[in-house]
Parts: structure tokens; C-alpha cells; sequence
């Protein structure tokens, strides 16, 4: 009988989906890494995912099917345990008389369908589906696991070795030798790795854990939007963040200051960077965790989702020969994400990069990266100054906090340097009032920036489940569209069922044109830059925004919710 592997490995040779020089390559990674044969030759880009299906399907003779749009009937779902369903990466499908059909990544693998047969009691059919579809139903329809799994690991925790802590009560004195045993017990480990583990198959950027009056709030933020996930009894708060605190170096017997720390952990075969930020409240401590995924890390310009227009600019302004290039926008718009995709594009033996960064969130080879430590007296300034006799070609400031910081940014940008930095501001026009603002004078703002780059990530629509329809005629008018092909979510197994997966970047760029740097000297408001702007090419965010719904990549209500109407 054959395996999987040798029958594609046939397939493929035999109608020449792949040369023998690239199935060698494939079966070279596998024996080194491991893994499927099938995902590593999707990975190369040697087939694609949908290609492999029609060979194998038409190979073998097994009929596929596409699982993201079959309503699968929660009763035939109850036939298969979900252990067995993850074991085996199967889904079942239906069932007609004694014969239950299931959707199998590996219809040759006659030892789950042995077991099948046995725990069923029925006779199996097999059909073919992708191993990621499989993967998005089990994870959409036997998503109560986790709420059985941490019932389970409650029932392990003893209820006298925990302390429930009142509303408003703040404990002096903490048992520490008490805490560091209770943490060390395998019911406490196993839940806080399942909490973090969770949060990397949600793709969450952010984990938080938010002690309530009777009860703990988990909470992951997804694509931008906070998913309540669970409610934890309340006993288990302080072995939770105890535990968090020691993977984090800190403080356990402190719980009155805030504390920050981060932390590191192999999942899933990926090396992840957890920011961890505690603050007392009145129901006791809240934790949130910043989740830095290297392995999903997209650090290049031409993937970050601009506009080619916008690209073009980015490319020329980061390529001048001396100058300062801001990135503004809210929290978590990926301004940072964009400052290092434009540092790795221009990256060159030949030029000394230097970062300063509060912390530093992704190391990039060949760039100097310093960690900015208030504490021992090492702030964004003072980092700086030292940076300027390292004899930098490019400086990337985290961030621009004060005067202090931003009279020695424009300096650099004056005397030769390129200089990237971000701006806690909503407009790219509104950031030269801010700078105004702070103190720096409108003739060094025209003469020392290049551009400002004003940002947002919208969601993707699930490109397994949009579908197309008819906005109203009241939502087209808000947006100013007259016509074109419009899609909005429904929601699958491949996108947790929320109708969209991942996040791409719509920005606005200001160009320091002589026209706009003249405003900046009459000192006029940013509405009125925005003005002349505009007239000289620039696209706002809504209108970013716009061209992305019209290319079927978001949604008209995704965008009304992150961006604001053009004057």
C-alpha cells in the first residue's frame, strides 16, 4: 500500500506539476525540518495549495472538497470525538445509511480509518480537503475545548492554596514562598502556556487578563478588535499573574506599582517576544500582554499593502540624501512595522544604521539597535546625542516624545542624516501643528522634513467567504462612491468566524512640496495644508481607504469605522 507521500510524490513527477530538481529540493527541507511534503512544496512556491488539490483529487480518485463553503450539521459532528479529529486531521462531512464520509488531508492513512470504524461503528468514505481548511473547522467547531480544558485544570487547583482577592482590598504583605510554590504546580503552568498558546492560533497581537468583581476576564485583541474568550474564576488571579510575573522577571511581592517586563517562548516552532505591562486596580492587578509573532513578521515595503503611488513616494523620500521622514497615527497602526520595512529596504553595507528604540520589538540584522532605559538615565535624548559621534548615515527614532528629542531629530536631519521617527498624531498635516506645538519653529519643519506618512491597518476580508452585494445608496453617499463591485464578511472556519483575516495598511503621505512648505511658514491651520495637498496628488486615508474596498480587499463599514470624512 502506498503512503501519501510517495503517491504525490508520483502524481507530481508523472504530469509534471514539479521537475525532479525541485521535488529533491522539497525532499531535502523535509529530512532537515521535517513537516508535510505537500505544505513544503506550496512554502517553495514550486505548486499552489489549489493546484495540489485538483492533482491529488484527479491522481488518486478521490473527489475533493472545498470545506470554508459546506455547512457542516453539528450532529454529524458529534460522531467523531475531537481528539480523534485532531489526531488524524479529519473533519466528517455527513452521513447517509451506515456510510459516514469524512474530509481527510491523508485519505491513504488506513489506520485512522481503521480507527474511525471502530469508534464509529459505521463504514468510512474519504474525500479530500486541504490541510488548512481542516484545520480552521476543528478549530471553529470544537472550540469548547479550551473552555473544558481549563475547567479541568481548575478542578486540579485547590481551592485552599488560592486567595480570592476583594474589591478594593490591597495586601501589604504577600507570602512570596507561598506564591512561587503555588506557581510552580503543573495546573498553573499548563493554563497560563494554554492562554499563550491560544492567543498565537487567534493570531493576537495583544492578551489581556482583567481581574472583575467575581470573576477574570480573558480578552485577545485580533485584528485589531478585543475578543472576550473566557471567564476564569476569580481564585485563579493571583496564581495567573504570579506566574506571568516570574517568566517576566518580576516583582511578585510588588502589587501596589506597575510593573513592565517582557519575555520569550518557543510555540508552535516560532520564537515569540511577550511585552508585559502590569497596573494595580481596584479588583487587583491587570495584565497585558504585547504578542511579537517573529515567525509572522512582515517586514518589507512592497507587502505592507500601500498603493503604488504611496510606495513610490516612500521609496524616493527614504533615498534622499539627508532629511527627516515621520510616521503618525493611534497606537497599534503599525507605524514601527513601516519604519523598519523602509530601514531593511535601504539596508546597505555601505551605510551605518543606527535604531534607538522603547523596547526594541524585532532585531534586523545589520542594523545597530540601542534599548532605551530611563531608568539609569539612557532617554530617547540622550541616546542621541551619543548616536551623532557613531557617524550614522540613518537614525530611526522609536518615538518623538518631547522637545528635547525632536530639536536634536531635526538637527541630525539637517547636518546629513536621514532620520525616521513616529508621531503620536491622527493626520499627517495634523503632525506639523503638533510640531509647531512643541516648540520647534515653522522654518526648521519646512527645511528638515522630507514627508509625513499619516497611518491605519484595515481588516481583510476572508478571501474564502466574502460575499458580493449592494450597499445602500445612504452608505455609498457617506463614502462618495457612485458605483463598483462591493463584498462584506460572512465568516468560515479559515477565519474563526469572523468574515476577516489579517490586517493591510492604508496611509496618507505629505510631501514637504515649496508650496507647503510656504503654509508652514504663514504658520496657517492643518486644514488648509490639507487643501493644497491634496490638489498637489495626495490621498487621504479615507480615500486609501476607499481604493481598497473598490479592489475587494476590505469593506465599506471597515472603513468608516477606522477612518474619518475628508473635509
Amino acid at each position: 500500500m502506498y503512503s501519501l507521500k510517495e503517491r504525490l510524490t508520483e502524481i507530481l513527477i508523472k504530469d509534471k506539476i514539479v521537475s525532479e530538481a525541485q521535488l529533491k529540493k522539497a525532499l531535502k527541507q523535509q529530512k532537515q525540518k521535517g513537516g508535510s511534503l505537500r505544505d513544503i512544496l506550496v512554502k517553495l512556491g514550486f505548486v499552489n495549495e489549489k493546484e495540489l488539490m485538483a492533482v491529488l483529487s484527479q491522481g488518486l480518485g478521490i473527489p475533493p472538497i472545498a470545506l470554508s463553503r459546506f455547512k457542516i450539521d453539528s450532529e454529524i459532528l458529534k460522531l467523531i470525538p475531537r481528539d480523534a479529529a485532531r489526531k488524524y486531521q479529519i473533519v466528517p462531512v455527513s452521513k447517509v445509511g451506515n456510510i459516514l464520509t469524512v474530509a481527510m488531508s491523508d485519505p491513504l492513512n488506513i489506520f485512522a480509518i481503521d480507527d474511525l470504524r471502530t469508534l464509529t461503528g459505521l463504514e468510512i468514505g474519504t474525500i479530500i480537503a486541504s490541510p488548512k481548511e481542516i484545520q480552521g473547522v476543528i478549530e471553529q467547531h470544537y472550540e469548547e475545548d479550551t473552555h473544558e480544558a481549563i475547567e479541568e485544570l481548575v478542578k486540579d487547583m485547590s481551592a485552599e492554596e488560592l486567595e480570592i482577592i476583594k474589591a478594593g482590598e490591597v495586601k501589604e504583605e504577600v507570602d512570596s514562598a507561598r506564591i512561587l510554590k503555588l506557581i510552580e504546580e503543573a495546573p498553573v503552568v499548563k493554563l497560563t502556556n494554554m492562554i499563550l498558546e491560544n492567543s498565537i492560533k487567534a493570531r493576537a497581537s495583544d492578551i489581556l487578563i482583567e481581574p472583575m468583581e467575581r470573576s477574570l476576564r480573558l480578552r485577545y485583541r485580533v485584528d485589531g478588535l478585543l475578543r472576550e474568550i473566557e471567564l476564569l474564576p476569580k481564585n485563579m488571579h493571583e496564581s495567573i499573574v504570579s506566574r506571568i510575573k516570574v517568566m517576566s522577571n518580576l516583582n511578585i511581592a510588588e502589587r501596589r506599582l506597575p510593573q513592565d517586563g517582557r519575555f520569550k517562548s518557543k510555540i508552535q516552532g516560532g520564537e515569540v517576544d511577550f511585552r508585559v505591562s502590569v497596573i494595580p486596580s481596584i479588583t487587583g492587578e491587570k495584565v497585558a500582554l504585547r504578542v511579537l509573532d517573529k515567525s509572522h513578521a512582515m517586514l518589507d515595503i512592497e507587502k505592507l499593502g500601500f498603493t503604488k503611488y504611496n510606495l513610490e513616494i516612500f521609496k524616493k523620500c527614504v533615498l534622499q540624501p539627508h532629511g527627516m521622514i515621520l510616521v503618525c497615527g493611534p497606537t497599534g497602526s503599525g507605524k514601527t512595522t513601516t519604519l523598519y520595512s523602509l530601514l531593511k529596504h535601504i539596508h546597505d553595507p555601505e551605510k551605518n544604521l543606527i535604531s534607538v528604540e522603547d523596547p526594541v520589538e524585532y532585531q534586523i540584522q545589520g542594523v545597530n539597535q540601542v534599548m532605551v532605559r530611563s531608568e539609569v538615565g539612557l532617554t530617547f535624548a540622550n541616546a542621541l546625542r551619543s548616536i551623532l559621534r557613531q557617524d550614522p548615515d540613518v537614525i530611526m527614532i522609536g518615538e518623538i516624545r518631547d522637545f528635547e528629542t525632536v530639536d536634536i531629530a531635526i538637527k541630525s536631519a539637517l547636518t546629513g542624516h536621514i532620520v525616521l521617527s513616529t508621531l503620536h498624531t491622527t493626520t499627517a498635516c495634523g503632525s506639523v501643528v503638533r510640531l509647531v506645538n512643541m516648540g520647534v519653529e515653522p522654518f526648521l519643519i519646512g527645511s528638515s522634513l522630507i514627508a509625513i506618512a499619516a497611518q491605519r491597518l484595515v481588516r481583510k476580508l476572508c478571501p474564502k467567504c466574502k460575499e458580493a452585494y449592494n450597499p445602500s445608496r445612504f452608505l455609498l453617499s457617506r463614502l462618495g462612491i457612485s458605483k463598483g463591485t462591493f463584498y462584506k464578511p460572512k465568516g468560515c472556519g479559515e477565519c474563526l468566524n469572523s468574515g476577516y483575516r489579517g490586517r493591510i495598511a492604508i496611509c496618507e503621505i505629505l510631501r514637504m512640496t515649496p508650496s507647503v512648505r510656504g503654509l508652514i511658514l504663514k504658520k496657517v491651520r492643518g486644514s488648509e495644508i490639507k487643501q493644497t495637498a491634496r490638489k498637489e496628488g495626495m490621498k487621504t486615508l479615507r480615500e486609501s481607504g476607499i481604493q481598497k474596498v473598490l479592489q475587494g480587499i476590505t469593506s465599506l463599514e471597515e472603513i468608516l469605522r477606522v477612518t474619518v470624512a475628508d473635509e
